[in-house]
């Protein structure tokens, strides 16, 4: 069976920072693209960083380019994302899914399979 397990969320200071992780089981996360999407009180799930399939290409919202970070440890069969810099507006429940797709796209609806969602809340 498939599944995505989401940790590392929380409650932070705006600059704060915050690793999220992304366990997965079922299958091995360099078979497919993985990303991370958020989604926040009264608003759309949108998307915020993936990674292809082999690793080599990944991309990001422009919110939050040069702050957020997504990796992936094969070995562990786990993906990362790497929040510096928090602001108050990046809070929401994060979700990491996985799509069949080579590449990574921006659109829900190309992705299978979510995780169950990990909050973050940046606030002073």
């Amino acid at each position: 069976q498939l599944q995505l397990v989401e940790s590392g969320g929380g409650f932070v200071q705006p600059g704060g920072s915050l690793r999220l992780s992304c366990a997965a089981s079922g299958f091995r996360v360099d078979s497919y693209a993985i990303a991370w999407f958020r989604q926040a009180p009264g608003k759309e799930r949108e998307f915020v960083a993936a990674i292809s399939r082999n690793g080599g290409n990944s991309g990001y919202t422009d919110s939050v380019k040069g702050r957020f970070t997504i990796s992936r440890d094969n070995a562990k069969n786990m993906v990362y994302l790497e929040m510096n810099s928090l602001k108050p507006e990046d809070t929401a429940v994060y979700y990491c899914a996985a799509s069949t797709w080579l590449v990574w796209t921006k659109e829900t609806q190309n992705y299978a399979y979510w995780g169950q969602g990990t909050q973050v809340t940046v606030s002073s």
